[in-house]
Order: structure tokens, then sequence, then C-alpha cells
């Protein structure tokens, strides 16, 4: 008759097993599941095996039915306790960041035969400070030390931080086997404060000077989330503190290190048991350091930050959204957006730090709804009493990114800007001046500070950077003089350091704010054409265009470069088809050739000008100064409006004069014939942009057609037309009254 299975068999163990030895959980073969070990360590299976009890013997006994039911009471016994072990080492593994770094060998078999399965976190280890893991017979209870943290229990109450010693007096199952062989296999070992090896690490990582030393010092002793995502950082913060060339260096070298890539790994592998801030920063130090947007591991994150948005502080939120600004649109940066845009419209009216609204304007960009870029203009007014030169210069930015202007917020960031002149640095004023462009922000008092404040600098500035200082005040249509003048010195006395590309940028400055060197214009304009006649052989059609363009509006001939813009060849390869450029490039080539002409040393004065057709319909913003004028002269016939010359020119209004500026003369009565003793005044009512920021200098284009209009006979007379709208009627017929009779009247308003 066969035996009866024995407890062994009913945990699936075979019927050859030898259950009278102890069990071997550290040996090398591989271990059965849980369950079955506790079996084999279990006493009723032992005993049951050493009585050599028979199947055939106890078929339908009372004592087998005992026998039995006991079986199962202790199998349900033990399986109720290997679950709560098992939980109790998931929940280890899910504080891994807040454990010590090492554990004894013992602890570690000890585990691994308790746990039954691999960790899947291979480089996750448990702490030596792991004093308590087996359930009460109160309750499932765990407990630990962890750094600077309390000692948290599952239950809802949290107990006080306690010492090694408190910890490891506290109560510990007395007749537990594993405790029993993890005591026998770690003797001699003594708990160690969690506290010393982190103190240590975060120590010797203040310590590490480049990049490469904090990689070093990941590889040998980082063993938690925590320390992984603080080395990610500091890689960071040394490197964005290098200079371009270094950084180039520096990131070939990350990038070729072994831990580096590790480093990555346990990143994309711990990214949903990061703590908020760890997340948005390791986030944040990955993209500046050049890992493609792409890889797995900058999406994992993205995922993971969509995940724990609702989590996010107003720190949090600030670097995520300062991440996010420096991103391309993809489906998980949209959603992050999108989802950052609802949270930041519930918290801005909470947020006090203008720190974090400037990200939030980078972050939320050109496409934010305008009540949102309302909301944030509002929420730093509120703060703009505490407003400092770094926050000022980054709301110019800001703003910038969201394209709205708050002519209240630039108006106060200009004047912190001016108060901490001196402690801008160059790239600094360049972006400020950049940013006043995109915005369509003008502030004489703010670039005549920085104008001011380069000049003074300029003896120790690069010349390459003056011109990219002069390139900004171009493009603002300021014009800052005595810059111009001492660039201009520099520039006659040696103009080796000009390649083609700074000698195009400074022909465009000098032209279109029409500024002429007191006392050494022919000189300057001797050297640059040197310079452009130097670089002939190999300057393309359209740059030569350009060039000759610029020289012209100036006054000056360059006729070496004239002859070969002028050749067939050069012409032809200017006005291709289907050029977007036609257009201007026609109207540039007409500018050259009249000046070619009207500004020749051997053009005269012609005694009569012939005019073109003219109509009598007048602009709107023109009317206010025909109705004066008909106040003023009486009659229509005294001048004329919307005369079209040679040239291209146009005239808003023509009056004729006898040759002492004393009577007004009916334009039938001298329109068909040549009269010396005849004066013609031309008044042009032009807008302010046509003068440099802030003077009456008019810029290069109306500069040359006023130079040109002299040569053609005309008196012109330059009017602001927003300045002559703003008159009244009375005020505006004395102030034409005034620019007509007398001589020694101001030829601009």
């Amino acid at each position: 008759m066969r035996a009866p299975p024995s407890n062994g068999r009913l945990l699936g163990t075979s019927r050859g097993n030898a259950l009278h030895a102890p069990p071997q959980p550290f040996g090398p073969r591989r271990a059965p599941s849980p369950l079955a070990r506790l079996a084999q360590a279990g006493r009723h299976g032992g005993a049951a095996r050493r009585a050599g009890f028979r199947r055939r013997n106890f078929v339908g006994s009372p004592v087998l039915s005992w026998h039995v039911k006991s079986v199962r009471e202790t199998l349900i016994k033990m399986n109720n306790k290997i679950s709560n072990l098992l939980n109790t080492v998931r929940c280890l593994r899910r504080c891994g960041p807040v454990l010590a770094p090492k554990y004894s060998a013992a602890t570690r078999k000890h585990i691994s035969w308790v746990g039954g399965h691999k960790d899947p976190l291979e480089n996750v280890n448990f702490r030596k400070s792991f004093l308590n893991i087996f359930p009460s017979p109160r309750g499932s209870s765990l407990r630990f030390l962890s750094q600077k943290a309390d000692v948290f229990s599952t239950g809802d109450e949290i107990q006080p931080e306690k010492s090694t010693e408190a910890v490891g007096s506290e109560q510990a199952p007395q007749s537990s086997l594993e405790l029993k062989n993890l005591e026998d296999d770690s003797e001699g070992f003594k708990a160690k404060p969690v506290l010393d090896h982190n103190e240590q690490f975060f120590s010797n990582l203040r310590k590490c000077t480049c990049p490469s030393d904090v990689l070093d010092l990941a590889s040998e002793s980082a063993v938690s989330v925590k320390h992984y995502t603080n080395c990610l950082t500091t890689v960071w913060r040394l490197l964005k503190s290098l200079s371009e060339d270094q950084q180039r260096y520096e990131k070939q070298l990350i990038f070729e290190h072994p831990a580096f890539v590790k480093l990555c790994q346990h990143l994309l592998r711990d990214s949903r048991r990061m703590t908020r801030a760890d997340l948005v920063f390791s986030l944040h130090a990955v993209v500046n350091l050049g890992v493609p947007q792409n890889t797995l591991l900058v999406q994992t994150l993205l995922r993971v930050c969509q995940e724990k948005l609702n989590q996010f502080d107003n720190r949090c939120i600030s670097v995520l959204a300062t991440t996010l600004a420096g991103l391309d649109k993809d489906k998980n940066v949209s959603a992050l957006q999108a989802g950052l845009q609802l949270l930041a419209e519930q918290r801005i009216p909470s947020i006090g730090d203008i720190f974090i609204l400037q990200n939030l304007m980078k972050c939320m960009g050109k496409d934010a709804p305008v009540f949102l870029k309302k909301k944030l203009e509002m929420a730093v007014l509120k703060e703009i009493d505490h407003l400092t030169y770094l926050n000022a210069r980054r709301v110019f930015l800001g703003l910038v990114a969201m394209n709205y202007c708050s002519i209240p917020i630039l108006n106060a960031c200009s004047k912190k800007i001016q108060e901490n002149i001196h402690d801008a640095r160059f790239w600094h004023l360049i972006l400020i001046l950049e940013a006043c462009h995109n915005l369509q922000y003008r502030n004489v008092k703010l670039f005549s500070t920085v104008a001011d404040y380069v000049n003074s600098i300029v003896c120790i500035l690069d010349k390459k950077q003056i011109i990219l200082f002069l390139s900004a005040f171009e493009i603002l249509g300021f014009q800052p003089s005595e810059l111009m003048g001492v660039f201009a010195e520099k520039v006659t006395a040696d103009s080796e350091f000009l390649d083609l590309k700074s000698l195009l940028i400074v022909l465009r400055v000098y032209s279109r704010l029409n500024y002429l060197p007191k006392g050494q214009h022919h000189l300057f304009f001797e050297t640059l054409q040197s310079c452009l006649n130097k670089y002939l052989p190999q300057i393309s059609n359209t740059e030569l265009l350009k060039a000759v363009y610029s020289l012209c509006i100036l006054g000056y001939l360059p006729h070496r470069a004239l002859d070969q813009l002028l050749q067939k060849e050069s012409y032809e390869g200017l006005l291709p088809s289907g050029d977007l450029y036609k257009e201007k490039k026609e109207m540039m080539l007409r500018c050259v050739r009249t000046c070619m002409e009207l500004d020749s040393p051997s053009f005269t004065k012609p005694a009569f000008v012939p005019t073109e057709n003219f109509s009598s319909l007048v602009s709107l913003n023109l009317r206010k100064a025909r109705e004066a004028l008909l106040e003023l002269l009486g009659d229509e016939n005294m001048f004329r409006q919307n005369v079209q010359l040679p040239y291209k020119y146009h005239i808003d209004f023509e009056i004729r004069m006898d040759s002492d500026r004393k009577k007004v003369l009916p334009v039938t009565a001298t329109d068909n014939h040549a009269d010396t003793s005849v004066q013609r005044l031309a008044f042009l009512f032009v807008p302010v942009s046509a003068f440099c920021l802030g003077t009456t200098h008019p810029q290069g284009k109306l500069a040359m057609k006023k130079r040109h209009l002299n040569k053609l006979g005309y008196h012109v007379i330059l009017v602001l037309n927003k300045k002559f709208q703003e008159m009244t009627n009375e005020d505006a017929v004395e102030f034409l009254k005034g620019k007509i009779y007398s001589e020694n009247a101001s030829p601009i308003l």
C-alpha cells in the first residue's frame, strides 16, 4: 500500500526529497518557490516524513483526518506569513532612495531566500539598518531608518525618529528560523546611521570640479535615486559654467563616459520613484546636456511629469516651464504644455515670485490665450516693487516669448536696467536691445544709457562686439552718434579686421542712420571703398548691390564697384525670374542710377524741372494741411498738391515764391517756363519712423531724397505729420505761415 502524501507533496515537492535535512536557502542550486521553502522549513512536514506513515495504514482513519486538517491550518498560517513578507519586501524596494547604501552578505542572501524571485532593479541595494522586516503578531508593521526622515509605519501613526539602538530593541519575532539565520550570518554586524554614507557622498559631490569627477563618483558611490539625480544636476551645473569651447569638449567626455550611460539607465528605471523635485531637475539637466528629445529617457521623463503634474509645487512648475520652453513640439511636450497652462491658470494669483512668473511666460509662448497673458501681466505688476536687475532682464525675454508688449512692465524693467547698467554683461545688453525691437518698444532713455555705457568701455571691447551693438541700434532706428564717431576712427586707423560680413553691416548701419564722421567723412568713405574693392572678386551680386546702395545713400559713388555692378552679367544675375526680392532689388538699382546722375560732380542744377501727372486727391492725413494752406493763401491756385517729379520722387505740397520769399506766386503763372527768380518750396509730411529715434535727424532714405530735391532746385521743409495732426487749426495755420515766409525757419518741425 502506497504512503500518504506528505506536507512537502502538498506544497509541490517530489516524493523523493529528503525533508529530514535542514533547509538550504543559501545553496548554489536553484531555489524553489517561497511557499515550498517554508514548507521544507516547517516542522509538520518533517515530522510526518520522519514518522514514515503510509497511506495504506491510514485510509479513512480519524488520525489521518486530524493530520490533514492540521497540515492545512499550518499551510494557511504560513501562506499568510509569506504574503506579509512579500509585501514587506516590495515596500522596501519602493523605498530604495531612503535606505542605506550597503548591507551585509547575510542580509542579501536572506532577502533572496525569502523573496523567492530576482529583483529586477539589480543595483538598488537594501540597507544595513533594515532591522525588522517580519510581521509582528499585532499587525504588519514596517520600520526602518531613513536619511533625515522619521521612522514610518504602515499604520496611520507617524513616530519620531529613534536611534539605532532603540529601533534594534523593538519587538522582533522570537520563533522565526529566518531571523535566526540572519542573525547567525551577520555576527559582528553593527548598524551605522544611513546619514554617515549620504553625508560623505554629498560632501564628495560638492568637491567635484568637473563633470567627469562627478561621473567617477557616481560609478563608485551612488546607490540611490537621490544620488543619481544629484549627480546629473551637478554635471549640468558644472558644465554651464564653462566657456563654449570647454563645453563642447566636456560634453564629448560626458557622453563617452561609461558611468553616464548607467546613470541614464537608472533614471529611466527609477523615474516613477523619484521625488517631484528630482524628476523635474533631472529632466532639465538631461535636456540641457544635449540628450536628444526623441530618446526613450526624455520621453519617459516627460510622461512621468504628466502623471505627477498636479502634485508639483510652484518651484517644480517653474523648472518644468523652463525646460519645456527649450523643447520642440511633440505629443508629450504639447500635452504637458496644455496641462501646465491649465495648472498655471489656477495658481497664477497665488504665485508671488517674479522668477517663477517669467518662466511661465516663456513656457506659455505666443499661442497662450490673451486672458492668460493678462493674468501673468497683473501678477508681475503686483510684485514689480521687488524687481531686481536679473528679474528685469528675464521678464524682458519672457514678454518676447509671449509676444506681449506690456508698457508698464517694460518701463519698470527699463528703469531697473538703467540703475544697474554697470552690472550688465555684453550679451545681456544685446538681448535686451533685440527684445525691444521684437516688442516694438522704444525707450530713448534706455537706449541712450546703453549707448553711453558701451561708449565708456569701448576701449576694452572687441571691434566685432562694437559692430553687434551698432547693428542692434540700427534695427531700432537709434543713432548712438558718439559711439559711431569712435568706431569710425578705429576703422580709419586700421580696417584689417573688417571681413565681408562686417563690412556690409557697417555700411548698412552708417547709411540707414545717416551718420557722417565730422571732419573725416571723406577718409572714412575711402577706407570703406578700399575694403570693398578687396572683396570684389569673391562678392556675390546681391551683396555687391547692397554695398553700393549703402554708399550711394551716403552720397558717395564707389566707381570700381559700380562698374562691376552694372555689367550685363551682374545685372542679369541680380533679377532672376521668380525672385522673391525682385521688387526690392529693382528699387535699389533705381536708387543707384539716380545717385549716379544727381550726385555726380558734373550734374548742374536745372532751371526748370518738368512735373509728371499729379492728382488733386489728398490722403486723409493731409487734409488738415490742405485746409490750413487754403485758409492761409486763400486760393487753390497758390499751391499744388501730390506732385510727381522725375526720378520717381513725390512732393506733398509745392509752393512757389519770389526770390525774397515775401510773396507767394500763383502756380499757373510760373508753370511752363524757367525763371531763376522763382523759389520753389517742397513740403514733405513724414512719419516719425523716417527720423532717427528721439531726434529730428532724418534717416538715410529721407536724407537722400532731401539732398536730391535740393539738387533739383527745391527748398525742402520736413514736417512731422504726427505733431502737425495734434495742433489746433489756428496753430497749424501759424506754423505753415512761419515756414513759408521766414527764410531762417528750421527746415524740420
